[in-house]
């Protein structure tokens, strides 16, 4: 067959963005007037997994708000954001002298107590009190100077030298950089195509996709985001990584009726906005089809219009056949 210059038309972006694609046929020729069939695959819509994108963050596993029990303005403050700290290193003090001066007349009266127990004046029992006020004077002083509680990073500090401490007022917020975790919002639609155990890959600092090795879905659904939440852990392995970083999750979900037709992406022929396949006919020859593609699924691409079930494609077009 005499080929025309309509081989090279464009095809409109109407046409692929339509519901429906109109499938077209171009014969294609050969090296040769009878050349043999190139090789190919009969595609199947089956039921199969897909990949699903999802959003998610980095967050920490254990991340603290350090708080004072005791009020006063903050007289010292030894750390800022970003800062490395080890367990029990002082983050901060606040004005104690009310507390230092309660905690000397206490220490005072023990020895003073403990004076005339030597001299019996006083029994064991009137000793014993006043040594656990003198403790407890001591316990109260300590309240006004805050240690880390384990090694980490100071994540935020939300006050300034002068700033009033008051009981449960944030002061210092502190997480483990060795524990991190991703968590991923999952729609109330999907749970039901996750399965028990759910699959997914995430990128991460535009890495190349790893698969993760285990995730949990909590037990429970939000009922305003109608959503679940899927978390899974951060190798120790990946570095550069801090709480509140973009994450990709891509979770497989099995798709519940109908199928997919997935073929080759080397299967594919691209003619300016035209994206089509060869399809072989009952006589064993290659016409090119105009396809509607959908999401790309490893090495292989979806095609949403254009092949039917049981349709043979062309497996390599670039490498088994001459296009003109």
């Amino acid at each position: 067959m005499k080929h025309s210059s309509t081989f090279f038309r464009r095809v409109s972006l109407s046409v692929l963005a339509a519901a429906t694609v109109s499938v077209m046929t171009w014969p294609l020729s050969v090296h040769g007037a009878q050349a043999s069939s190139p090789p190919s695959i009969i595609v199947r819509a089956a039921t199969q997994p897909r990949w699903v994108s999802l959003e998610a963050s980095v967050e920490a596993v254990r991340e603290t708000t350090v708080s004072a029990q005791v009020q006063g303005a903050i007289m010292e403050l030894r750390v800022k954001a970003g800062d490395a700290v080890r367990s029990g290193q002082p983050l901060l003090r606040i004005d104690s002298q009310a507390a230092q001066v309660q905690n000397d007349v206490a220490a005072k009266e023990y020895e003073r107590q403990r004076q005339l127990f030597d001299q019996q004046f006083i029994s064991q029992g009137a000793l014993d009190r006043a040594l656990a006020q003198a403790r407890a004077s001591q316990v109260q002083t300590d309240l006004y100077v805050l240690t880390a509680p384990y090694a980490g990073v100071v994540r935020e500090v939300p006050v300034a030298l002068g700033d009033m401490a008051m009981p449960g007022r944030p002061l210092l917020v502190l997480y483990d950089p060795a524990a991190l975790r991703v968590t991923v919002s999952v729609p109330q639609a999907l749970l039901a195509s996750v399965g028990t155990e759910p699959v997914l890959r995430y990128e991460l600092n535009g890495q190349a996709p790893r698969l993760v090795e285990s995730a949990r879905l909590l037990p429970t659904v939000d009922p305003v985001s109608r959503t679940a939440q899927l978390r899974f852990d951060l190798p120790k392995s990946v570095s550069g990584v801090v709480p509140g970083m973009y994450v990709r999750v891509w979770l497989s979900v099995q798709e519940q009726a109908g199928g997919r037709i997935l073929v080759p992406a080397t299967a594919l022929v691209r003619r300016g906005d035209m994206n089509g396949v060869y399809v072989l006919d009952a006589g064993g020859q290659a016409r090119l089809r105009q396809v509607r593609l959908g999401p790309v699924d490893g090495e292989r691409v979806e095609i949403l219009s254009g092949v039917a079930d049981g349709d043979r494609v062309v497996i390599d077009a670039g490498r088994a056949l001459r296009l003109p």
